[in-house]
């Protein structure tokens, strides 16, 4: 028997303030609903708190610092340029205050929301306990993402580590870090600490570091970050074991079928995510498995009133995305005519220097698909700006199909997250390599090297 919706105490209880929660619960108090927000740990989650501002805050100053350093070539004097962290990081914290997510319990009460700071733990299918109180809703949102993984690796948990998350505390860049992990979070944080002087270690499993991108964009960064940068870039590399030698830690990797000991003062672990599942899922009657909560294109789960968004459902998702789930589900929970999320044209970005873009379907993508394409890449010192700027490390790829309609793009540019949008709008809307080609393209602006990639594929 349906049960009228004034028999619950919420009509929308989120678990989880992050980008996937925080949407879904404004939207919903906005229009009259009856919310409270959920969060077991800081309010505002991980993109706020302890990943995208924080770390692109301190990689702005580490791009700023080696631009300078390297300023002699235009006739900077610069040799005498130093840096004091514990400044660097006060700067970080101000970044974080400023961009107002971060910690903002305060800003979900200001919406009539009920805010609680604790774990949530299901009972039924429609009541939670919350500190030891019962707390029932008509529909809920899970939205509790996802936290660093800790590799099986014999002898990690008996030694203090870094995530990628507790390094932006750190009291001072290490003397050598060890990172285990080369995707994007493990080559951002090696590109920072070397910035700041750290002898940097960076092992990878795959045959290139950024395994999920095209072969271009790992072979060009790995370039950047050894011949630049002093980075070990050790690809092929399984970590067997960790031991305390002394101050330090040893490493044995093995590499090729052959072992060897690596020493480092410190070690961080950027090996991957896993979804943050420990909420009674079970009293619920909802699906997961231990790559994440399984959901419909409505992003219902097996229990139509329980709805899931952002990292929990164990996807390589983005802040954007998350934050595109949260407002469908909010939709799809008190419309009638139901929405599906749009994912084409999502852009993914890496903050190193130079920049890394990627929209639409990539090389690999296309081959998984045997889908017939036609490809070109413009590097970027064919144009004249990468001689204004003296820069010459990156390209821009195109990928078309055969009637030359772009499916998809990547940029390894100094500014490539304002560029890729321009390839997201021709994925989006069906646009030719043709049509990219004839829009005009200002001279001396890095996009001029889109204008020549897509003139390639005509």
């Amino acid at each position: 028997m349906a049960q009228s919706s004034h028999t619950f105490d919420y009509d929308l209880i989120v678990i989880g303030s992050g980008a996937g929660g925080s949407a879904a619960a404004t939207i919903a108090a906005r229009a009259g609903k009856r919310v409270a927000i959920i969060e077991s740990d800081t309010f505002g989650g991980d993109s706020p708190n302890w990943s995208d501002v924080p770390t692109k805050a301190l990689l702005h100053v580490a791009r700023l610092y080696d631009e300078a350093r390297h300023g002699d070539r235009f006739g900077l004097r610069t040799s005498t340029l130093g840096y004091n962290y514990p400044s660097i990081r006060a700067w970080k914290e101000l970044a974080v205050q400023r961009t107002g997510a971060a910690g903002n319990r305060k800003f979900y009460e200001s919406h009539g929301i009920s805010a609680f700071n604790a774990t949530a733990h299901f009972l039924t299918p429609n009541e939670i306990s919350v500190n030891r109180r019962h707390l029932s809703a008509k529909n809920f949102l899970i939205a509790t993402g996802s936290s660093w993984a800790t590799p099986n690796i014999q002898g990690l948990t008996d030694l203090p580590f870094f995530t990628p998350r507790t390094i932006l505390e750190a009291i001072r860049p290490p003397k050598s870090l060890f990172i285990i992990g080369g995707g994007s979070h493990g080559v951002e944080i090696a590109q920072l600490m070397a910035t700041f002087g750290t002898k940097v270690y960076i092992a990878e499993q795959a045959a290139r570091i950024l395994p999920k991108q095209d072969s271009e964009v790992g072979e060009l960064l790995e370039k950047v970050l050894t011949e630049q940068k002093g980075v070990s870039v050790l690809t092929h590399s399984r970590v067997l074991s960790v031991s305390k030698e002394g101050l330090s830690k040893k490493i044995l990797i093995s590499r090729g079928g052959v072992e060897k000991y690596i020493k480092a003062d410190e070690i961080l672990v950027a090996a991957g995510r896993t979804p943050n599942l420990d909420l009674g899922l079970e009293n619920a009657s909802v699906s997961y498995t231990p790559k994440g909560i399984e959901v419909n294109d409505y992003l219902q789960t097996s229990v139509k009133h329980i709805f899931a968004a952002g990292d929990v459902l164990g996807l390589d998702s983005h802040t954007h995305t998350a934050i595109l789930q949260s407002r469908i589900a909010a939709h799809n929970m008190f419309e009638k005519v139901k929405v599906v999320p749009n994912y084409t044209a999502t852009p993914s970005l890496i903050f190193t220097t130079p920049e890394i873009a990627h929209v639409g379907l990539s090389e690999d993508d296309c081959k998984k698909r045997d889908l017939p394409i036609k490809k070109a890449i413009a590097p970027l010192n064919i144009i004249a700006r990468s001689n204004t700027s003296d820069y010459r490390d990156g390209f821009v790829k195109l990928i078309t199909d055969k009637k030359g309609v772009v499916l998809g793009g990547t940029i390894v540019a100094p500014s490539a997250s304002e560029m890729i949008h321009e390839i997201g709008l021709a994925v989006k809307h069906n646009l030719t390599a043709a049509q990219l080609a004839d829009t005009p393209h200002a001279f001396l602006s890095w996009s001029e090297a889109i204008r020549v990639a897509a003139s390639k594929l005509i």
